[in-house]
């Protein structure tokens, strides 16, 4: 018999574990798994309003966790194309490691899991995360 999750399991999982958390966007291809290290280069870590704490969502429903009204942002530190993301809980735990609450993702300017009007980053500028969500599969 196969293992089926409830969508309140599911809603409830996605609101707990990344409330608070941060988001980090790299440059280059995704690793293979959310369990090892981030590969290429670190371009900017959001999280609300540029600093000062952690994203926030909105109401989670059917699986499918929102970005809040608020503001999401972060200064880009380094220059480069957007190739990534990777959510992160609370404890903002990087590197290879297989206990570490973190979710890895897509970006691009259409049919990504983060669409973006620009992936092109440049020093200095603050990127705003103007629409997100995140949805857990059903099984």
């Amino acid at each position: 018999m196969a293992i089926r999750e409830s969508t309140g399991l599911r809603n409830a999982r996605l609101a707990a574990l990344f409330e608070g958390g941060f988001i980090g966007i790299y440059s280059g291809g995704q690793p293979a798994s959310a369990d090892h290290a981030e590969t290429s280069s670190l371009l900017a870590t959001i999280s609300s309003a540029s600093g000062t704490g952690g994203i926030t969502f909105g109401t989670v429903g059917s699986g499918v966790l929102p970005k809040s009204a608020g503001v999401w942002s972060g200064l880009v530190g380094t220059a480069g194309i957007c190739g990534w993301g990777r959510m992160y809980d609370i404890n903002h735990t990087t590197g290879s490691n297989g206990t570490a609450v973190r979710m890895d993702f897509s970006i691009g300017v259409s049919g990504s899991d983060m669409v973006m009007s620009n992936t092109s980053l440049e020093v200095g500028a603050t990127l705003t995360i103007d629409q997100a969500q995140f949805t857990e599969p059903a099984s």
